[in-house]
């Protein structure tokens, strides 16, 4: 099944969670720490309050920085960060989960030093995959299993879920950290 067709089947908490784990493997980018999305998550569990995911993202928003100096990777990982909704609605979530799923696999596109070889990441989210470079490969499987182990187990995937994006975090910290060498 295609990423496009998970993102269209997903119940409002993977929808939530794969957003989220799209923005949270991109908060080396926004200058954030391992723990910042951390409320966020724990906000997609079953004995969560209500205004949790809401005072989580304020929280995010405060301590993440949102300057980029014309980074255009840097900008649309804010923008993710930005858009999130509020309340956490299946309606509100599945645009946002979206445009996070689009954003991510754009910034690796940037960010990967090897070429793809598509246009847009829409052919790679639609599964045609030929050509494609390896870390945005990489984040296409990221995503994709999050969508599944969310539609699997629901509630109790949140740790694999969690744990996917972690390693796509360490990932990307290590790709920013050496494009921040070579620039400098």
């Amino acid at each position: 099944m295609s990423l496009v067709e998970l993102i269209a089947q997903a119940d409002e908490r993977g929808l939530a969670a794969s957003g989220l784990a799209c923005l949270d493997r991109c908060v080396p980018l926004l200058g954030g720490d391992d723990e910042i999305l951390r409320p966020l998550w724990a906000s997609l569990t079953d004995d969560a309050g209500a205004g949790d995911w809401g005072d989580g993202l304020e929280q995010a928003r405060g301590k993440l920085d949102g300057a980029g100096d014309g980074d255009e990777a840097v900008a649309l990982a804010h923008r993710m960060l930005e858009a999130a909704p509020a309340q956490r609605s299946a309606a509100e979530v599945r645009v946002w989960a979206d445009a996070c799923s689009v954003a991510s696999l754009q910034i690796h596109r940037l960010l990967d030093t090897a070429p793809d070889d598509a246009s847009s990441v829409d052919p790679r989210r639609q599964g045609r995959t030929e050509g494609m470079s390896p870390l945005v490969a990489a984040e296409l499987r990221r995503q994709v299993v999050v969508l599944e182990v969310l539609a699997g187990h629901g509630v109790a995937g949140l740790r694999r879920a969690l744990e996917v994006s972690i390693e796509g975090r360490r990932v990307l910290r290590a790709v920013v950290s050496r494009r921040t060498r070579q620039r400098g």
